[in-house]
């Protein structure tokens, strides 16, 4: 069984350099696939629901039979801190719209990564738009109850609910409820969903005070990366479960 794993940013790619015996390319082309392993395919897709859709799409065409969402996410419930990993039972959109993950590979998975790090169990929402404000946030928060929030998990799960696979989405908290993004960050994100550092040096030409709120989102940011690459070791084992149902 080949397991298609999804990434949204270039930024969260090298977390999967830990996987074991990983055949690891240094540049990754947005919306091309290779084999990490035997086992799993992976694909940087590029921000947002639509890229995501069209890579699980890829992955399944090149044999892929279970899809997993990787990367970070923003924290909705104020409980969860930055590095904190989230193992979500469920998503949710806007529309009120939920979907199961597979409960046999989440449980398996709990098992496993429980004896490396701990664990959060709950929803995930999945937002068309980055969410940018605590105030936000927090509002979603109330609404919804999901502990969580990313672009992409929700566009995967659907993949795969179509071609009755099963699915499971693993984050780690890259920003907290409280914090507000830096609007650098927000002009930074391209029509591809990728990252452009020129843009955000340029903001901060013209806006510098937002300097210190970009060192402390890239010190949250690395936190998220290395509880990813605490995980990345265990990923064999996760991926290794007997339920092939959705």
């Amino acid at each position: 069984m080949i397991t298609g794993i999804i990434v949204a940013l270039s930024e969260e790619l090298s977390t999967l350099k830990t996987v074991p015996n990983a055949l690891w390319e240094r540049s990754m082309i947005r919306g091309k696939f290779i084999f990490l392993t035997d086992d799993i395919i992976l694909i940087y897709s590029g921000a947002g629901a639509e890229n995501a859709r069209k890579a699980a799409e890829l992955a399944v065409s090149k044999g892929a039979t279970k899809l997993m969402s990787w990367g970070c996410a923003a924290a909705l419930s104020p409980d969860l801190k930055m590095g904190d990993l989230v193992l979500a039972d469920s998503l949710l959109n806007s529309d009120g719209l939920e979907m199961p993950v597979n409960a046999t590979w989440h449980q398996h998975a709990k098992m496993v990564l429980g004896l490396e790090v701990a664990a959060y169990k709950g929803a995930l929402f999945n937002s068309n738009t980055v969410v940018s404000t605590a105030g936000a946030k927090q509002e979603i928060f109330t609404k919804t109850g999901a502990i969580a929030l990313d672009m992409e998990s929700g566009a995967i799960a659907q993949v795969a609910q179509h071609y009755a696979l099963p699915f499971l989405a693993i984050r780690t908290i890259a920003d907290p409820s409280s914090m507000d993004l830096p609007n650098a960050v927000l002009k930074a994100l391209n029509e591809n969903g990728e990252i452009e550092i020129t843009k955000i040096i340029a903001s901060l030409v013209f806006n510098p005070k937002e300097i210190p709120h970009l060192i402390q989102l890239g010190q949250y940011f690395q936190l998220a990366k290395k509880t990813l690459s605490t995980v990345a070791k265990k990923l064999p084992e996760v991926i290794a479960f007997k339920s092939v149902s959705a």
